[in-house]
């Protein structure tokens, strides 16, 4: 099974380079050559364009940062996929985007799966991400390997559609961990706790998630990279207040962490990392988060050195 693998940012560089470690043959595509640097180096093939790659693998791989992103590649390549080939998705998207793309792949006669993934680039770089597959169990079978190569848990979530939607529902409890965590570490701070300390016993109390657990230590030294951009963010949180709409779910936590994202980005601008949110509230109450002992968890990629 040969693939093809379209956009190498901060998540897609990383499930790349863990299949081509597994041994698959893989053709890989960016904006920026620079960005696939690490992926070359491991035995990936470069190509010139998505359109060059469409036309020489059995599945392409699209990570993309929007929706626009994916759409414009999606609708130049299907018409280049060989009958029988699968488009998988793994960016994040709307729901009615994704049935859009898998209608539109079935007068191509390409199958299409669904496949974000979550969990953050620190567990994208040990393999441990955990994906949501949407789509045809008989499709996914073809390509349960490939997935496991790339990232941990696997979740087969229905039709086409019901990936998406979960995982615009963990990003929505994701960033609100971040924001809920800010306010108790600032308490914490005021209160004259041990930030270390602090951590190491929510990590072990009720108190916890994996956001606070993976995301709280790039607060703690500083960095605040989590790979993941104010840009990223305010796109999940705009589908997740969109589905409240559709649904007519009220969503007031989602609202307010939104609007503080938002502020972020004013202040700080959209392409950098998440945290700055919290940097925000620490500037605003007048605390700095720091503790020693927290290494970066993970490095970022050649490209963005």
């Amino acid at each position: 099974m040969k693939y093809g693998f379209v956009g190498l940012g901060q998540l897609g560089a990383r499930l790349c380079i863990n299949l081509v470690k597994a041994g698959y043959a893989v053709t890989a595509n960016d904006l920026e050559k620079s960005s696939a640097k690490e992926v070359l180096s491991l035995g990936a093939v470069w190509a010139e364009d998505s359109l060059a790659l469409a036309k020489e693998v059995d599945a392409v791989i699209t990570c993309l940062p929007s929706k626009r992103a994916s759409a414009n590649v999606i609708e130049n390549i299907l018409p280049l996929m060989r009958r029988g080939s699968t488009l998988i998705e793994m960016s994040t998207t709307s729901v009615e985007e994704i049935e859009r793309i898998a209608a539109l792949a079935a007068t191509f006669g390409v199958d299409v799966l669904e496949c974000p993934c979550t969990g953050g680039v620190h567990r994208a770089a040990l393999g441990e991400m955990t994906v949501f597959i949407g789509g045809s169990a008989t499709v996914i079978k073809k390509h349960e390997s490939a997935f496991k190569a790339m990232c941990g848990p696997q979740f087969h979530t229905g039709d086409i559609g019901s990936a998406s939607l979960l995982k615009i529902i963990s990003n929505l409890l994701c960033l609100i961990d971040l924001v809920a965590a800010a306010e108790a570490l600032m308490l914490a701070k005021k209160g004259g706790l041990d930030l270390a300390l602090c951590y190491e016993a929510i990590c072990a109390s009720s108190g916890t998630s994996r956001e606070f657990e993976d995301w709280i230590p790039v607060v703690l030294n500083g960095s605040l990279n989590t790979g993941f951009t104010l840009n990223l963010a305010l796109k999940d949180l705009g589908f997740a207040t969109d589905l409240s709409e559709k649904f007519n779910v009220p969503l007031p936590a989602t609202s307010l962490v939104k609007s503080l994202f938002e502020m972020a980005r004013q202040q700080y601008g959209g392409d950098v990392w998440t945290p700055h949110v919290v940097k925000m509230l620490e500037e605003q109450a007048g605390v700095s988060l720091r503790a020693t002992g927290f290494k970066e968890v993970v490095q970022p990629l050649e490209q963005e050195q």
